[in-house]
Formats: C-alpha cells, structure tokens, sequence
C-alpha cells in the first residue's frame, strides 16, 4: 500500500513539473496524445511543414485575394490564419467558409491588444496597456483580457497575439508607445501576468511580444530592422525579466521580434527572427520555455529585406520558430522547408517537435472535437453593458494627478469661481465640457481664438483640455510650440488646470517653468468619452484620483507619480451596475414615461435616477408642447412648482436653526412680530411645517381681483407695464398693484383657523416663512438661495425669475392661462399667488432641472455636506426629516413630505420606499425623492398642466409613484 501510495505521488508531482514546463499539456494529456499523433500520422511531410504556416486573412479582401487564400488552404492545408481587416459580419462569413475548406482545423488567430477594434471595424474598443499600466488594481486588468478573449471566443478566435510585454523605456519608441504597459519591469510584468490569465481563464491562447524586447528602439520594425544595442546582461535584466516571469505562470506562445541584437547574436545585421542563438540557445535551451514561438510577421520590412520570400521562411524554422507568421511566399516557404528535410537539413524530430506544439495548441482550444464554425448569431455578445462598465472602472482607475502643488484639485469653493474652458487639439471635447457644465457654469473657448487672452480676463480659473485622436495609439501626439506658447500665457495670469488627453510622454514637452505656473495637470491617456466623462468628474471632486504614472519620465514627473485627490460628496455618473442596479430593470421606466406621453398625461419630461452618490439615468422625453415643435432636452428648465418648499425656503429655514435662529418649537409671534397679536402667534414652526396647525390649504388671491361679472382682472389692479404703482410683474404686460400686494400677508394673518386639528396640507406656512426670511436678511429669496445654496452646489441651473439667467426657449410653457393671465404661462411661475409676488414665493417659483435638483437631494443625503461644504448640519437635517405627529396619521415630516401611510393617498409607491425617505411633489407634474436606506435619489419633472391645469391623469394614474417603484425593484437586491 505504501508502495501504491508513493508512486501516486511521484505520479501527480511528475505530472505537475511536465505541465509547468509545457504550457500546451492539456489537463487530459492521455487524450491529447492520442489525437495529436493520430492527426500528425495521417499527414504527409509536406502537409505537416504546411501546419507551421498562418497566414493573414482579411475580409475587407478582394475576391481575388480570397480565392488565392482558399486554393492555399485546398492545396497545401496550411495550419492557420490571423485575421486582419474587415467587419464581424464578413469576417465570420470567411472564417466558416475557410474552416469547411480545411482538411485539418484551423488554428484561427489575431491581434486584439486592447480588443477585436485593433482589427475589426464597428467592435468594442478596451483601454491601451499604456492606460492600463497605470491601474493600481492588477484584477481590473486581468477582467479586461477575459472580456476582451470572450470577443475573441465569440469570433472562433483561438489565439490572441497579446500582451505586449516589451517595456517602453524609449519616449520615441514609433511602434510599441501605448502598447506597452509601461517602462517599469515591475509592473509590465504585473500587469502582464494579469492579463495572460484573463486569457487562459476564458480558454484563449496567450503569446507574449515581442521576444527578446521592442520597448527601446527609436525606429520601426515594420519599416526597418531596428537596432537593440544593450549589452546581454542589460537585456536579461531589463527587457527579459517579464518574459521569464510569465514563462512560470504558463504562458503559451511567444511572438519573436526583428530586431539586430549584437550583444546576442555573432553576426551584425541579422534579425532576431531567423537568429538560433536568440530562438533556440537562449528562449528555449537558456531560459527553458517550451511553448508554442511564433515569428513576427515575415513580410514586414525588418525581416522580409534579409531574404527572398520563401528563403526567410526556411531561416526562420531552422532558427528554432514553429509558426512561421504572415509569409510572404508560403508555398516557397513549405516548398524550401520541405527541400531542407529531404535533405537532411532538417531532422524528423525538429519537425515532429514543432508540428506537436501546433497541434497540441489546436487540441487546447477544442479543435479535436469543433469544426471552429461559429454561430453569427452570436455577434450580438461582442458588446454587452458589462463591457461598458469594465471601461468606465478602467478609465477611472487609470486617471492621474500628476501635479497639484497647492490643492487646487478638486475644485472648491465654486461661488467664487469664474471658470473657463480652452479646448486646444485636433479632437472634439464634447463629453468632456458637456460633463463639466453638470458641476459648474463653464464658458467655453478655443485656443485658435486670437482674442483668447482678452476674453479670458473675467475668469480666475481656466481648464485647458488637450484632446488627440483616439483612433489608434501611434496617432500623433504633441503640442505645437505656438500651443505651448499661448498656454504659458493663459498659466501665467490665471489659475490654470491642464487635462491631457492623449499619451503620457507629451509631458515631456513642458517647460519647468510651465509646470511651476500650471496649478494641476491630469493625464487622462486616452480621448474617449469615458475619459473626458471621468475627468471632469474627478476635477469636481466627484471621484477620486488613483492612476500612477506607468512611465519614467522626468525629475517633474517620475515612475509612479500620482497625487491623491479626494472626493467632496458630489454627484458623480456612471453605469447602473456600478452601484447594484440592474439596468435592464431600470429602462422599464422608459416604456411608463413614453406611455405617460402617448396617453396625453403630459407633453414631455425629464427624469434622473442615483444611486450611492452616482447618476445611474437620466433622460429627457417629449416635446415642450403637444405641438412636437421643441424636444425635450436635459438643460431644460421646469417650473418645479411645490418643489420650491424644500429646494429653497426649507433649506434656508435650516441653516438658521444651525445658527441657533429658529428651533423647532420657535412660536410664529416670536419670528414675526406682526403675528404677535393674531391666532397664530402660539403656531410653532413644527405644527405650521408639519402641516397640523389648523391653517387653511390656501388662499385664492387672484379671485379677488377679477371683476364678479366679466371674471377679467380688474383695470385698477392691473398695468400693462411696470411703474411705481404697478411695481410687481405677474406675467408679460401685466403688473400688479402695490396696494394689492401689500395686503397679501394681511390677509394671510386674517384668515380664520380650521376648527378642527388634523392634518390639512397648506402652502400658507411658505408664506410666512418667505415673510420672516426676507425680513431676517433684508433681502428677497432669490438672493437669498443663490448666496447661500445654489451657487455654492453648482447648482447654475436653478432659480427664480428664470429668464434673468437662462433663455426663454429652454423652459416649456406650464399652461394656457383662460382664468387669470388670459396667455400663455412660459418662464413665469404657475403658480398664482407665487405670480403675485413677482415670481418669488416661499412654496412655488423654482425653476430647475433634473440634475440641479439632485444636487439638493445628495446633499441632504449626505448629510448635508456637498462639494466639501458642510451647508446644514446631520442633526438638523435629522430632526426636519422626523414625523413628529404620526400618531395622528400625519404623515409629514417638518417641511418634507414623507412615504404615504397605510389606507391613506400619498406621494410613493406603497413599501417600494423606506420609512426614512422624504421629499416632495409639485402641481405642475414634479416630484424629488430621496431614500436614505436604499441610497436612492430620484427627480421626475414635467409640464402636465399644459395646456390645462385640469388635466390631472398624471396624478389620476400614479405615474410618478410607478416610476419610484420600478426604480426602487431594479435594485440588485442579496
């Protein structure tokens, strides 16, 4: 028995040794054997020669060019093909119709670096290994490859030509630059490793380039043969390291360079391609690797101006490749290869060692038991939300502050800040600016303008964006002098941020005394739009910064630079899955909204869904008006109606209890002397807020000042135009008298108590807290809330009298007035008492869009902390959100709404929302939503008073409580 046991165990560790050295055993070795020799048995020499060829396939092609590869395939049954060019559609179209040609399977293959877009037309493009060096979370890295080997599955693809190992120690490299991980051997290394398992995680081939190391010539390989000339102990230090290393970890093939290495080789001038001293003495006998080793292409002009076609072919199998990559000539190259073994060139076993290795590989990607074809019915998985949300982390992660000498990022303080945006490049900036414009009013220009400097004047901070084709990574790069000349000029009178959107060496370009006036620099790496998105995010504080420099580039900006920035609590944006919804679940809100809209509920609407401090959705639907004339837009502007209770007067009613000014129990006679000698002098703030204080719902003002018979304003009252008498605008050409406004209040104190105490909703408590605040600061509530809140938050979107700061054409009309204005209600406030008072009433008035809004509600979330300002306290924010009365069925909190109690109509969805949640709702079709619990915020405006108030289906049908559900159930739940 123990005889038994300890050749077990001799077994399995024997086993294990031979797997480490060769990285193509399949688990099934026994298996593997057998269909190898059996396939390698039914082959004739010349047949088998054929299996080392893999020759490029393009189904951009002509039809010429198609037939010459397929009489290839039918006559000499090459072993493979990598695809370049072409389409999805095309390219699975060629590849089945090729496998079904061929006797033998083919071992189908590409370059898909950063995804099947190296190749591939109209295909998901990942991040550049440059990007990805500098990602600090080695797993991110290694997702992207399993992704990116997924496509490849889904194409029939075995093997991807990838990673890039070489490291990038030349700035001027012309070929490998972004495709290298970076000039750290450390780190390729890590990163390398990473992605080789992502690979071999979803079954797909590895093969590391380019063998012994491309990352320090200064010319290109394609064009010329570039040469290496370090000393051996340089390259087996240096360039080498991330090879042997992956070599341990199983990597399966390895792609030769053409490269002149004298400290390698004996004789000057000879690729490393066809060098048996690099291929044979030092990968394989030295270094011990015993997978697959492939050739770079044979027909660029690094190897291919050596020899004539077929001849190169023949150097290069007897230099120790087994696949002989791209030929220039492959029936040359089987014709002068069989020729050698016939001769006694070559001996059976080199051939036989070679052949093996392709077949064993072909075994490991299911070929023994898979025609190859593949199902296009499959293409619809070469892009899926997943992939999204892999690119935006990976984005994310790879962002880099590499210069913040005095804390300028993240951007404070935004009341004080006038800011401007410089777009310089040949690329558009439109996500990023656009994504700018959510955090901060921003100007924008160009650096071409030569009236630059002087329109600049007004703004203290500037953000220069850089921004380069991201078409593919050998795009050209730098700054011209004139740029750098005029950025120099922007840096030295203003604070200046600059954002590079392109490769990292183009830092190498700034001058030590640029840099000393730059106030931050961030390299972005890439110009896609999950860069710009990002970018502007982490300027703003939204995320934070956690990229590392990949490269070594300068005493300024060495090896693993990355300044810290923190986040300030503000909105950031991103994909649903991001922060566990399901964003399949989400979009059933598209399909409620759309129907609100067809049946007539409403002409049009945005809505913003967010979650744990991030936008998950936000879209606009409809038109202004049931015209169809103006599509609703994000930036566009709503009467938010009752929204205006916790967006302005409560907020600002808030920081006073902070201050100590108003507490709770606060008595109206005490605030408002005025009231010391009505009914309501003993009302506290909590009753009134609470709305159980025995107030009536409102007061029709308006009624009073049209005339009993006709139902028209009364002449006396009213003026076309404004004058000292007829101070107050309530609509175009309609002005209110001053004796009539005056008297608004009076009438408020006047009116009789409800006899019963219950709960009564009424807008009368914004009233009169509109009253003690504008009498407390001596100023209207305009001013108030842009001072204190909206200017702070960024919230540039939002206020009072809209057309003092947004034009008239973004905000949709709230109804055709028959009643009282007898026109068209747009861009003045609805609401009729709020009218009266020039727009500026404490329970209506607000004007405000979906993003602004959500601003407000994140900060009540946090807490009351956004942009790292604390603007009202937890404790305040908590007792405001307390239902104090609930034993009496009153459901409100102090100023907010709160969720419907049971048998009782309300604003949410009935158990969708927690009980800690709160918010409000609006007569013109509004509702802002925030639930601590599930982190939840959630806005929803429209204009369904237009073109009548009357029309209440969108109340009659629970629109906006159905779109809280089916937000709140697309929640991942554990």
């Amino acid at each position: 028995m123990k005889h038994l046991l300890y050749i077990s165990v001799l077994f399995f560790t024997t086993s294990f040794c031979f797997a480490q050295l060769d990285p193509l055993l399949s688990q099934d070795a026994q298996s593997q054997k057998q269909w190898v020799d059996k396939v390698y048995n039914n082959m004739t020499i010349r047949q088998r020669i054929a299996q080392l060829f893999v020759v490029d396939a393009s189904s951009k092609s002509s039809l010429q060019e198609q037939k010459q590869l397929e009489k290839l395939i039918d006559e000499e049954l090459i072993g493979g093909v990598i695809f370049m060019k072409g389409t999805p559609h095309k390219q699975i179209k060629l590849h089945n119709k090729l496998q079904k040609r061929s006797k033998f399977p083919l071992l189908v293959s590409t370059d898909a670096e950063w995804g099947l877009s190296m190749r591939l037309d109209s295909t998901f493009a990942y991040p550049w290994n440059m990007t990805l060096g500098a990602v600090q979370d080695p797993l991110l890295v290694e997702r992207a490859a399993r992704r990116i080997s997924k496509h490849c599955q889904t194409m029939g693809i075995h093997m991807n030509f990838a990673p890039v190992v070489d490291i990038n120690t030349n700035p001027s490299n012309p070929i490998i630059g972004n495709r290298s991980f970076g000039s750290d051997k450390e780190k390729v290394t890590e990163q390398s490793i990473a992605f080789m398992r992502g690979m071999h995680q979803q079954g797909v081939l590895s093969c590391a380039k380019h063998f012994p190391g491309h990352g320090d010539t200064q010319t290109d390989s394609h064009k010329t043969l570039p040469t290496i000339g370090f000393s051996r102990e340089r390259i087996l230090d240096m360039e080498l390291y991330p090879f042997k290393k992956l070599f341990k970890q199983g990597l399966k093939s390895v792609m030769i360079a053409h490269l002149n290495i004298p400290s390698l080789t004996h004789k000057e001038g000879l690729p490393s391609t066809l060098s048996k001293e690099i291929v044979t003495d030092l990968l394989q006998d030295q270094l011990g690797f015993r997978g697959l080793i492939i050739t770079d292409a044979l027909n660029m002009k690094g190897v291919a101006n050596y020899k004539k076609p077929g001849a190169v072919d023949l150097d290069a199998f007897l230099a120790g490749n087994d696949i002989l990559l791209m030929s220039q000539d492959p029936k040359a190259g089987i014709s002068l290869i069989e020729k050698a073994y016939q001769k006694g060139l070559i001996t059976e076993e080199r051939l036989s060692r070679s052949v093996h290795k392709v077949l064993k590989a072909k075994y490991l990607v299911g070929l023994s038991s898979d025609n190859g074809l593949v199902d296009p019915s499959t293409l619809n998985k070469l892009h899926i939300l997943q992939d999204d949300l892999l690119k935006e982390q990976l984005m994310e992660s790879a962002l880099t502050v590499v210069h913040n000498p005095n804390g300028i990022l993240p951007i404070r303080n935004l009341s004080q800040k006038r800011i401007a945006y410089v777009h310089v490049g040949t690329e558009s900036a439109y996500d990023y600016t656009n994504m700018l414009d959510k955090y901060a009013s921003i100007t924008q220009f160009d650096i071409k303008d030569s009236a630059l400097l002087t329109k600049l004047h007004d703004y203290n901070l500037v953000i220069v964006g850089y921004h380069r084709s991201d078409k593919h990574p050998w795009k050209s790069y730098k700054f011209s002098s004139k740029q750098l000349v005029i950025i120099d000029q922007i840096a030295t009178e203003h604070y200046t941020v600059l954002s590079i959107f392109t490769r990292p060496y183009t830092l190498l370009q700034l001058s030590d005394s640029l840099i000393g006036k730059l106030q931050g620099i961030v390299m972005a790496y890439q110009n896609n739009k999950e860069a710009q998105q990002k970018t502007a995010q982490l300027l703003f504080g939204a995320i934070e910064s956690k990229g590392k420099l990949p490269v070594d580039l300068s005493p300024n900006f060495p090896l693993n630079t990355g300044v810290f920035t923190p986040k300030l609590g503000r909105l950031s944006y991103g994909s649903p899955l991001t922060v566990g919804v399901n964003p399949q679940k989400l979009k059933l809100v598209d399909t409620l909204v759309q129907y609100a809209i067809k049946e007539g509920m409403t002409p049009g609407a945005q809505l913003l869904v967010a979650r744990k401090g991030k936008v998950i959705y936000q879209k606009s639907y409809g038109y202004h008006t049931y015209q169809k004339v103006h599509k609703v837009q994000d930036t566009d502007i709503y009467d938010v109606a009752s929204l205006t209770k916790i967006l302005a007067t409560l907020p600002l009613t808030m920081e006073l209890s902070d201050k100590g000014v108003v507490k709770l129990d606060s008595r109206l006679g005490g605030l408002i002397h005025s009231l010391d000698d009505s009914d309501k002098k003993n009302i506290t703030i909590k009753q009134m807020l609470s709305h159980y204080a025995r107030l009536q719902s409102w007061i029709p003002f308006y009624l009073q000042t049209l005339d009993q018979e006709t139902k028209k304003p009364i002449d006396t009252l009213f003026s076309e135009r404004r004058t000292r008498a007829f101070p107050t605008k309530v609509a175009p050409q309609m002005y209110i008298s001053k004796k009539y406004t005056d008297t608004m209040f009076t009438q408020i104190k006047n009116s009789p108590l409800r006899e019963q105490l219950k709960y009564k909703y009424s807008d009368l408590p914004y009233y009169i807290l509109k009253e003690f605040l504008e009498d407390h600061y001596n100023r209207n509530l305009d001013e108030l809330t842009q001072q204190h809140f909206y200017k702070r938050l960024g919230a540039n979107h939002t206020g009072y009298l809209p057309l003092s700061w947004t034009d008239s054409f973004r905000i949709p009309p709230t109804e055709e007035d028959d009643y009282f204005r007898f026109q068209q209600v747009k861009a003045h406030v609805h609401d009729m008492g709020a009218a009266m008072q020039g727009g500026i009433g404490g329970h209506a008035g607000i004007f405000s869009n979906t993003n602004d809004i959500a601003k407000i509600m994140q900060m009540y979330l946090n807490g009351g902390y956004y942009g790292g300002d604390q603007f009202i306290s937890r404790s305040t924010l908590d007792a405001y959100n307390t239902q104090y009365y609930l034993k009496d069925k009153v459901r409100r909190a102090v100023g907010f709404d709160k969720p419907q109690l049971p048998n009782q109509l309300g604003p949410t969805c009935e158990q969708c929302v927690s009980s800690a949640s709160f918010g409000h709702t609006g007569f013109t079709g509004t509702m802002a939503w925030a639930d601590p619990v599930d982190e939840v915020v959630y806005v929803f405006l429209s204009n369904r008073t237009y073109p009548t108030m009357s029309n209440n289906a969108l109340v009659r049908n629970d629109i906006r409580s159905e779109i809280q559900r089916l937000i709140h159930e697309s929640i991942i739940r554990d």
